[in-house]
């Protein structure tokens, strides 16, 4: 089990919301573990043995084809949890999906065992896989508006604003292939449309790194 005060700092910080016996509960049965950026976090076919809730880092979470080609869905932050994770965990089901640390990651572990216990008496932990799958959802609604009803070009400024706002920076450290994994299309169609968006002053292309012009 890990240190009792890093627990604790760490539900203090990004779950304030918990009520104290459900901080109790979480500090006396859970742990902490590091996952190194880069490393797979959930794959399919996969069981769960605890639920994941992250407080350090960043985990992006998409599916995977036969070919290896991936599908976006979102990024988990600190604060956050997979929704899917959750249900899979309760329900002893395997991973439908694929997850992966783009930073250096710290995850609380929640023992499955307790998935039903803390539903059943602790109203904040109810709420917040509630609001857990709230978000998500509200995600992969976006995601399909975006797919539907918006052009490439429309789809990838969006995306960038979104990434730029998450990351709190200006300076978008990621290749074209992996933006063109993220929309599902090619790496060549990526390179045309940033170069557009350069040649309109909305950013600048660098190796490996795209910065943002554009005034918010």
């Amino acid at each position: 089990m890990a240190d009792e005060l890093t627990v604790s700092q760490y539900i203090n910080q990004f779950f304030p919301q918990f009520e104290p016996t459900l901080k109790e509960k979480l500090i006396a049965n859970s742990s902490l573990k590091r996952f190194e950026a880069g490393e797979i976090l959930m794959s399919p076919g996969q069981y769960f043995r605890a639920t994941m809730l992250i407080v350090e880092g960043r985990v992006k979470v998409y599916r995977q084809d036969e070919d290896g080609n991936e599908f976006f869905l979102y990024y988990i932050e600190p604060g956050g949890a997979c929704a899917l994770s959750m249900i899979c965990a309760a329900k002893q089901e395997t991973s439908a999906i694929m997850a992966r640390a783009v930073e250096n990651i710290v995850a609380f572990l929640i023992p499955i065992h307790l998935m039903d216990e803390l539903m059943k008496d602790h109203k904040t932990w109810y709420y917040f896989v509630l609001e857990t799958y709230r978000k998500r959802y509200d995600e992969l609604l976006v995601m399909v508006d975006n797919i539907v009803f918006k052009s490439m070009d429309e789809r990838l400024e969006y995306y960038l604003k979104q990434q730029y706002e998450k990351l709190h920076t200006r300076q978008l450290n990621i290749t074209h292939q992996e933006i063109a994994h993220d929309l599902g299309t090619s790496r060549e169609v990526i390179s045309r449309l940033l170069k557009k968006m350069e040649q309109r002053g909305d950013l600048v292309l660098l190796r490996n790194q795209i910065e943002w012009k554009r005034p918010d």
